[in-house]
C-alpha cells in the first residue's frame, strides 16, 4: 500500500484540535504537529499539545513562537481585558484574536509546502462555537482558494486540501468522535482563563461548550473544573 503525504495539523491543546489531528492520523497521514506559542494568557494548553502530538505518534512537533500579544485586541492576548465568564450570547466576544486563524493556517501553510505535504488539518467548528468569524466554511474555502494562487506547488498544479473534519459538527459529536478513536480526551485543554490547582475555570466560554458536549454525548467529562461550567 502507497503511503500517504504527511499532514500538517493544527494542534493547539485542545479537544478539537486532538480529534482533528487523531483523523488525520485515523486517514493513515504521517502527522506534522504544529503548535503556535502567541503568548496566549491559556500558555497550559501548549502542555497539552505536547501531550497530543507525543500521544499520536507525530513524526515532528513544532512549537512556533509568534507574539500576538504585541498587537493586543484579544483577551486572550491582552491580560488587561478580562476574559468573559456569562455564556455564549451570539455576539463575536473579546476572545477573538484578531486575523488567528489566518496567520495560523499561513504558517501551516509554509510549513506544508516545504514538507511536501499537501493536506492541513484544523479543528474548526461552525455549529457549538463561540462565533468567530475564521472558523466558517466561507473562510476555509476561500483559504484554500487563495493556498492555490499564493504558492509555487498550487501554481504547479498541487493543491493544497485544508481538512475541516469537525466543521459541521456539535461539541457533542466532536466528543463522540474523540470516544470513538480511544482519545483521552482529558490530555486535552480547553480553557481561557485556568484556575489554580491546573483547573478549567468552569466559566468561560470555552469550559462551558467543552463541558455541554460531554453532557450530551453522555461520555463522562474527564476534565478538572474549578467549578462546574452550567448546562444551558
Amino acid at each position: 500500500m502507497t503511503q500517504l503525504t504527511p499532514a500538517v495539523a493544527l494542534v493547539s491543546g485542545g479537544l478539537d484540535s486532538l480529534v482533528s489531528a487523531a483523523l488525520a492520523r485515523e486517514a493513515g497521514h504521517p502527522l506534522l504537529a504544529l503548535s503556535i506559542d502567541y503568548n496566549q494568557r491559556h500558555q497550559v494548553e501548549l502542555a497539552a499539545a505536547r501531550r497530543i502530538a507525543h500521544a499520536l505518534g507525530a513524526a515532528r512537533h513544532v512549537v512556533l513562537p509568534i507574539d500576538l500579544s504585541a498587537f493586543g485586541g484579544s483577551a486572550l492576548t491582552d491580560r488587561d481585558i478580562d476574559v468573559p465568564k456569562d455564556g455564549v450570547d451570539g455576539t463575536i466576544p473579546v476572545t477573538y484574536v484578531p486575523a488567528r486563524n489566518t496567520i495560523f493556517l499561513s504558517l501551516a501553510l509554509g510549513w506544508a509546502e516545504a514538507a511536501g505535504a499537501r493536506d492541513i488539518y484544523l479543528g474548526v467548528n461552525a455549529l457549538d462555537y463561540s462565533g468567530y468569524p475564521d472558523c466558517r466554511p466561507e473562510f476555509i474555502a476561500a483559504y484554500e482558494r487563495l493556498a492555490e494562487l499564493a504558492t509555487k506547488a498550487g501554481v504547479e498544479g498541487q493543491p493544497f486540501r485544508f481538512q475541516a473534519p469537525l466543521q459541521h459538527m456539535t461539541k457533542a459529536d466532536i466528543v463522540r468522535e474523540g470516544a470513538r478513536l480511544g482519545l483521552d480526551m482529558g490530555m486535552s485543554w480547553s480553557c481561557y482563563d485556568p484556575a489554580p490547582g491546573g483547573l478549567h475555570c468552569g466559566r468561560c466560554d470555552s469550559c462551558r461548550l467543552r463541558h455541554k458536549g460531554f453532557v450530551e454525548a453522555g461520555v463522562p467529562d474527564p476534565t478538572g473544573y474549578a467549578v462546574t461550567p452550567p448546562v444551558d
